[in-house]
């Protein structure tokens, strides 16, 4: 399994009233190293476009065990836990910079959609190959 990693710099804006940040901008983390990773696997915006498809998030799963706050560099570590037809799960944990202990474990079910008519379709062979040379390799950031 190969696994991407990620860095973050939670930002002022992004805290709850607790001084903590807010539940819900945990799931644009997600997004984000997402998108970091298919880029990372050279899995562009324009390789996107060309395909006429995008993944979107159908369903997020997340555990909050422990609060980040403003000035926190996160690691954010993701990797594909399954891929097959139209869907991909992929897993999540995030932790501050250099140190073990987790803030947030996550799992996300991605589905590929037509852009024009946003109903699922498969995931083309390119893009299926390449992710699912993760699924047998090594680590890699």
């Amino acid at each position: 399994m190969q696994i991407f990693k990620t860095l973050l710099r939670v930002r002022h804006y992004e805290m709850d009233a607790l001084g903590h940040v807010n539940n819900a901008v945990y799931q644009n983390y997600l997004e984000q190293a997402a998108i970091e990773h298919s880029e990372h696997l050279g899995l562009t915006l324009d390789i996107y476009q060309e395909s006429g498809g995008v993944f979107v998030m159908r369903r997020v799963e997340i555990e909050y065990l422990r609060p980040a706050v403003a000035g926190d560099t996160l690691e954010v570590t993701t990797w594909l836990r399954e891929i097959r037809g139209t869907r991909a799960f992929r897993r999540y944990e995030i932790r501050k910079q250099n140190q073990e202990d987790l803030l947030v474990t996550a799992e996300a079910l991605w589905v590929w959609v037509d852009v024009k008519t946003m109903r699922p379709r498969p995931i083309p062979n390119m893009m299926l190959d390449k992710f699912l040379a993760t699924l047998h390799s090594g680590a890699t950031n």
